[in-house]
């Protein structure tokens, strides 16, 4: 049984199905194998881990990085989480738009937000612990982000109560706010100079 890698409605945002083993004594997969993701269509090498424990109603994000942009690849170990990405590449045919997908311990399921998308979370369960593999390490000096509940891009959170924010998320700006040199550039790799 191989991995099985499926684009969503952002074709580089990519939802990561690993072949999981189970048994009556339970399951066995691997959480990332180099080889097998070059194989699958995901050329790229990850130098960072993060771990991040939430309680419930916890909304981490929308975070990006500018001049070290990490792409991300992020699962869930414990508990349930509604995992979103945002394209906010300047020239993007989908800029703005944003794809989310429900990860879980149980369903094993891996999203890939590449660099140049906001990335964030919002927990489900009772808590969440998230791990994720960045390919670029973290530079405290570089970090942006977009305010979750930015009208213009509709973000379709699960209905809650309020979530539970940091005091740096809920300063965060409108996409709308942030100036254009504090965004990236998307880069068409089809196409071709004249």
């Amino acid at each position: 049984m191989s991995l099985k890698i499926t684009k969503t409605s952002l074709p580089e945002v990519l939802i990561v199905d690993p072949a999981v083993f189970s048994d009556n004594r339970g399951f066995f997969l691997e959480t990332y194998h180099l080889r097998k993701y070059i194989d699958s269509g995901m050329p790229l090498e990850f130098v960072q881990d993060n771990h991040s424990h939430s309680r419930r109603s916890t909304l981490r994000g929308l975070h990006y990085q500018l001049r070290r942009p990490q792409g991300k690849l992020i699962y869930v170990v414990t508990g349930t989480i509604y995992d979103v990405a945002v394209d906010i590449r300047q020239g993007s045919p989908t800029f703005a738009h944003w794809a989310g997908l429900t990860l879980s311990a149980d369903n094993k399921r891996q999203i890939y937000v590449p660099p140049g998308f906001a990335h964030g979370f919002f927990v489900l369960s009772d808590a969440a612990d998230v791990i994720y593999k960045c390919t670029e390490s973290y530079a405290p000096d570089d970090e942006y982000g977009i305010i979750w509940s930015d009208p213009t891009l509709s973000i379709d959170w699960p209905p809650t109560a309020p979530p539970i924010l940091s005091t740096k998320d809920q300063r965060f700006p409108l996409l709308s706010e942030i100036p254009e040199t504090n965004l990236p550039v998307f880069q068409d790799e089809n196409a071709h100079p004249r």
